[in-house]
């Protein structure tokens, strides 16, 4: 298996949950700009749209998109409990919440990304961005993780959402001018999830600890 990714992107988190997994795959680096991987290789031909994660299973199937490959690769070991089972209602609330980190949490970043191109759009996508991290930390005022008292899938990738908000590590390609001081349960649920190895060692291997 192969994780296709760029360094603190959303890619982040498929390599989290890889790690959370214990399982092995070949980690290969896609440059933002010249989409081009550490070899040379030329990333559009392995996603003709460009952008990353992508996993490439060992039999050469390709999935994309970050929410589809974080439920397969956690059914892959269902007893670890990083995605409850399918037809529970479990199941729905975390395709729930990885469609609201999505669309308006990943979505809702893109026009602080490209501040320049966006222009005066900056000035309405920003609140309501602050919103939409408002709303999350109300709801993790009653429970440590964002489905209860378990990590799962869906704290790997607002792990790497809420990171493009402010953290040294990140370059200005990525970092936006949001701040989470005043947002203290999502600030201790980020301290939470730092710590734990899987998330620690995903920070070294992508040169961002």
């Amino acid at each position: 298996m192969k994780l296709y990714y760029i360094p603190a992107s959303c890619s982040l988190s498929p390599h989290i949950v890889l790690n959370e997994l214990g399982l092995d795959a070949t980690l290969i680096k896609v440059d933002h700009k010249t989409h081009l991987t550490e070899s040379g290789a030329n990333y559009f031909e392995v996603n003709r749209l460009g952008y990353v994660p992508a996993i490439e299973l060992d039999d050469g199937t390709l999935l994309r998109e970050g929410p589809a490959i974080v439920q397969y690769l956690g059914d892959l070991k269902p007893a670890l409990g990083l995605v409850p089972a399918h037809g529970t209602l479990d199941r729905y609330r975390l395709q729930e919440w990885l469609s609201f980190l999505s669309s308006e949490i990943h979505k809702g970043y893109i026009p602080l990304l490209y501040a320049t191109l966006a222009g005066q759009y900056v000035e309405t996508a920003k609140p309501k961005l602050e919103k939409r991290f408002a709303w999350i930390d109300e709801q993790l005022s009653t429970r440590p993780y964002l489905m209860g008292d378990a990590f799962t899938v869906a704290d790997a990738y607002l792990f790497a959402l809420t990171d493009w908000g402010q953290a040294s590590w990140l370059t200005s390609y990525y970092k936006a001018d949001i701040h989470f001081e005043h947002l203290h349960n999502l600030r201790a649920w980020y301290d939470r999830v730092k710590v734990r190895p899987a998330v620690r060692k995903a920070l070294r291997d992508e040169g961002l600890a």
